[in-house]
């Protein structure tokens, strides 16, 4: 006699395929992101102390801890653009507990500028989320230089034999925006690079520098404190915390909207899972009010996203950025 199969019912594939989902469900809770972290987070800055990419990722490490329960500490790695520190990130074990806060200079910008570099953006790091975005502004220490408006100083400027300006080092935003405004303007300029803006700004107050276009962030104490002037911010409008201060555009310097970014990264490799858990908690934390106004008051806005969009902004600002430094002429060892 044959051997009937035996009968399926609808509740018996119904049941079947709730106990699979709760399997699966229970992998992924005891998966690599279960439990992480479990203690404390190394983050790479690749800037000097005191500088934006520092104290923004410095507000966020502190959200971070409330949010998952362990602490976040910042390591700063400086030299060469941003290099050095990014370089011991993707040599760091893919294990969840080191991060570095990568700038725009690391997505799209140095390949470009280096003849070597120590890392592939495109492969060596992946992205949690993005964090932050902020404008340039363009300063001058207000006891050495009497322009108070952009067209004030480029006539004052062009008097001058030599106008050296500053920024935390080549390659990044506020020397290639230094360097296109010279460019721009006929101003005869002469970049001079420092470790960061915790240096560029005592040069400007010694006045050893003339003027820099570097993150608004790290010069927000030094303007409101009237020892520098902000005669423009490289945003598409004005900053919403200095509603006096114009555009360069309204200052009378088209196109030239120039914004620095960052993101949170992980080295190649790291569990997806631990990723997506870090891309949860930073998009909540860009979505704070109480954090979102932190960031304003300290020259940024707070901003998060998946993985994917980061890798779509970084594709998309590289030949906008290899075309500015074609222009301006940048080039590093």
């Amino acid at each position: 006699m044959p051997i009937r199969a035996p009968f399926v019912t609808r509740r018996t594939l119904l049941a079947s395929a709730a106990a699979t989902l709760a399997a699966t469900s229970l992998r992924a809770q005891t998966g690599p992101a279960a439990n992480w972290p479990d203690r404390n987070v190394r983050v790479i800055i690749p800037y000097p102390a005191g500088g934006s990419t520092d104290v923004l990722s410095r507000i966020i490490g502190e959200g971070l801890k409330d949010k998952l329960g362990q602490s976040f500490v910042i390591e700063n790695r400086p030299g060469a653009g941003g290099n050095i520190g990014m370089a011991a990130l993707v040599q760091s074990p893919p294990d969840g507990y080191t991060i570095g806060a990568a700038t725009v200079g690391h997505y799209a910008i140095n390949q470009y500028l280096y003849d070597k570099m120590p890392f592939d953006p495109e492969k060596d790091f992946i992205t949690a989320s993005l964090t932050w975005e902020l404008p340039n502004v363009f300063v001058v220490a207000t006891d050495h230089v009497p322009a108070t408006t952009l067209k004030d100083f480029i006539a004052w400027a062009k008097s001058r034999p030599n106008i050296p300006f500053g920024s935390p080092g080549v390659g990044t935003t506020p020397h290639l925006s230094g360097q296109l405004f010279a460019t721009r303007t006929g101003l005869p300029a002469t970049h001079v690079p420092f470790r960061g803006a915790a240096q560029t700004i005592p040069a400007m107050l010694a006045g050893d520098v003339t003027y820099a276009i570097d993150n608004l962030a790290s010069y927000i104490s030094t303007i409101d404190s009237g020892k520098m002037r902000a005669l423009a911010v490289t945003a598409a409008e004005r900053w919403p915390t200095m509603p006096k201060v114009p555009t360069m555009a309204e200052a009378g310097v088209s196109d030239f909207v120039v914004t620095s970014w960052a993101g949170w990264v992980f080295p190649a490799g790291t569990p997806r899972p631990i990723v997506d858990k870090l891309s949860r908690a930073l998009r909540d934390l860009a979505a704070d009010p109480a954090l979102q106004q932190r960031f304003l008051v300290a020259g940024a806005k707070a901003i998060g996203s998946t993985p994917e969009e980061a890798d779509a902004r970084a594709a998309k600002e590289r030949m906008m950025w290899r075309d500015v430094i074609r222009i301006s002429g940048a080039k590093a060892g």
